[in-house]
């Protein structure tokens, strides 16, 4: 069943002529497409049809497409300007135009051609096509009224007058070809130009005048022929060589399955050599990482010494603060005694001397221990440092093993590698981290990959039986020769 777009055809229900041989301005209404016109010889029933069909169509003005015998003796500014001692025209400017209708619904599209034609000089042509459902003669005029001599006088439009007034309503265009292309667009439809072309041509061969002669059969078919465009020998040489190409085709279609196949092959082996690459890849990022946590634990136990040492040297601090206090007492005690009014005191002041020189002593062997404790300190805080060093070479080895681990196992599509980084590994690398469920991959993909080392040792005895059964069989055909 056909659908709407289909059954709501374009059809033929208007045609006029605006300033144009006799006309004025006249316009012809069809009948479902249909148009009868009828009138004595010499009345001008074929110029005026003949100036719709098919100039209206593909804007062609040429002397030949006006004559149904193919004659040049009539041109196209002959009926705009006429013989110059009866019309008295030396410059005239003319529309033809056809308007087409929906069959079922009010949608209008009118396409129409505007000529200029001037004594001496080349006719000048401009086509245009009105989208927008507007009408001429009823809301778009091809004219101006002037008032001439105090009478109202219709002026064509100018090419730029018209384009000013279709607007953003259709298209006004400047070359014949361009017309026939929106004409084809919009109402013909045909795919490529060349196709409506061959319409053009069609309908030319069907308007040649049988006088005194039926339409046979025969006939048609001969008029129909003759519309037929020839086939070129460029055409006939392409087809020639499509079929000569057909052969080389199929050939290139068996090597091309060949060479699949050899590409298939060499691509499982390919993915072989990812996988174990890949294999060693994790290998070596989890003794990496091993390696790393066992210098996190060091350097956390240094840390935990530094804390104790700076506590300890703390508390020496202190304790020399203290000392120092007990010091300068002592030496007040002795400045007092010194002065004292009573200098018998002599065995108190030796005893406080004494005191004061112990207090001394003691200081002397708190200062070394502080020495001490501050050169182990700078010791450890050497070590401390040499460690953040290898512990941040060590991490970026490890960035730089996880990379190439992302690298390998997107190369290889080995998806379980990226999960156990990213689930696993990522989400619990700050905190202590077993690796049994990584050695457990580890090995069941060394296991694939010994099984596909094996494949790939029978599949090169294979192709060294094949390369010998090849020798043979080249041996055999040149015996054969």
């Amino acid at each position: 069943m056909q659908n709407t777009a289909e059954r709501n055809k374009w059809k033929v229900n208007r045609a006029g002529l605006f300033n144009y041989w006799y006309y004025e301005d006249q316009a012809f209404d069809f009948a479902g497409g249909k148009l009868l016109l009828r009138g004595n010889n010499g009345a001008g029933k074929s110029v005026t049809m003949q100036s719709f069909l098919p100039v209206l169509l593909d804007g062609s003005t040429r002397p030949e497409r006006l004559d149904p015998f193919n004659s040049k003796a009539r041109r196209m500014e002959d009926y705009l300007l006429g013989e110059k001692e009866v019309s008295g025209h030396d410059e005239r400017t003319g529309y033809l135009y056809m308007e087409f209708k929906r069959e079922q619904t009010e949608q209008y599209m009118t396409i129409g051609i505007g000529l200029q034609a001037k004594r001496g000089s080349q006719l000048k042509f401009w086509g245009f096509i009105l989208t927008d459902n507007r009408r001429i003669g009823h809301d778009f005029p091809l004219y101006k009224m002037e008032n001439h001599d105090g009478e109202q006088v219709k002026i064509p439009l100018s090419r730029i007058q018209l384009r000013n007034q279709v607007a953003n309503g259709g298209y006004v265009v400047d070359k014949r070809k361009d017309y026939a292309s929106l004409v084809n667009e919009y109402i013909f439809g045909y795919e490529t130009i060349e196709q409506y072309e061959d319409l053009i041509k069609l309908l030319i061969q069907l308007r040649s005048p049988k006088l005194s002669k039926d339409y046979k059969p025969s006939a048609i078919y001969e008029i129909l022929e003759e519309a037929l465009p020839p086939l070129s020998d460029e055409d006939l040489r392409h087809l020639s060589d499509t079929i000569e190409q057909m052969d080389q085709t199929k050939q290139q279609l068996d090597q091309l399955e060949r060479e699949y196949t050899a590409i298939t092959d060499l691509n499982k082996v390919y993915t072989a050599y990812n996988e174990k690459i890949l294999y060693d890849q994790t290998m070596g990022y989890l003794e990496a990482e091993k390696r790393k946590q066992d210098t996190e634990q060091r350097y956390q136990t240094a840390v935990d010494k530094a804390k104790h040492h700076e506590d300890s040297l703390a508390c020496l601090a202190q304790t020399i603060n203290l000392q120092h206090i007990d010091l300068e007492t002592a030496r007040k005690t002795r400045h007092r005694l010194e002065h004292h009014e009573v200098w018998n005191l002599e065995e108190e002041r030796q005893d406080n001397e004494k005191r004061l020189e112990e207090e001394e002593n003691i200081k002397e062997q708190t200062e070394q221990k502080v020495d001490k404790v501050r050169k182990k300190i700078h010791t450890e805080q050497s070590g401390l440092d040499d460690m953040e060093l290898k512990i941040n070479q060590r991490q970026e080895r490890i960035e730089d093993l996880l990379e190439e681990l992302e690298a390998d196992a997107l190369e290889a599509s080995f998806i379980e590698a990226d999960r156990m980084h990213q689930e696993d590994f990522q989400e619990n690398k700050q905190n202590p981290f077993s690796f049994s469920a990584w050695n457990r991959q580890a090995r069941n993909q060394l296991k694939h990959l010994e099984e596909i080392k094996e494949s790939l040792r029978k599949l090169e005895m294979l192709q060294k039986q094949y390369q010998e059964k090849d020798q043979e069989l080249g041996q055999y055909k040149q015996w054969m020769n």
